[in-house]
């Protein structure tokens, strides 16, 4: 199939091929691909970072109190005690 593009079509598709590095005639092609050809519907592209986890790498981790804090800060010990106590002051108060 030939298709005869008018003037200023043809200007366009080129300036805009210069611009993202491509053939007039690829991004021609990729247009009318995107517009007229269906995508399958369940088309599972894998992520383009890997999982999730390898997204995350250095934004997600673990750590230990114990580097900021001579000792640790002992954050968790005894909390369901002190949140126990804690309903039960409320309760007294009429507030729960």
């Amino acid at each position: 199939m030939n298709i005869t593009l008018t003037p200023e079509i043809a200007a366009a598709l080129t300036e805009q091929a210069h611009q993202q590095g491509v053939t007039p005639e690829q991004l021609a092609l990729e247009s009318l691909r995107q517009q007229f050809v269906a995508m399958p519907q369940h088309r599972h592209a894998p992520p383009p970072h890997g999982t999730l986890a390898d997204f995350l790498v250095g934004s997600v981790g673990v750590l230990h109190s114990s580097e900021y804090q001579p000792g640790g800060a002992r954050m968790t010990e005894a909390k369901s005690t002190a949140f126990a106590e804690h309903l039960l002051k409320k309760r007294q108060q009429g507030r729960l």
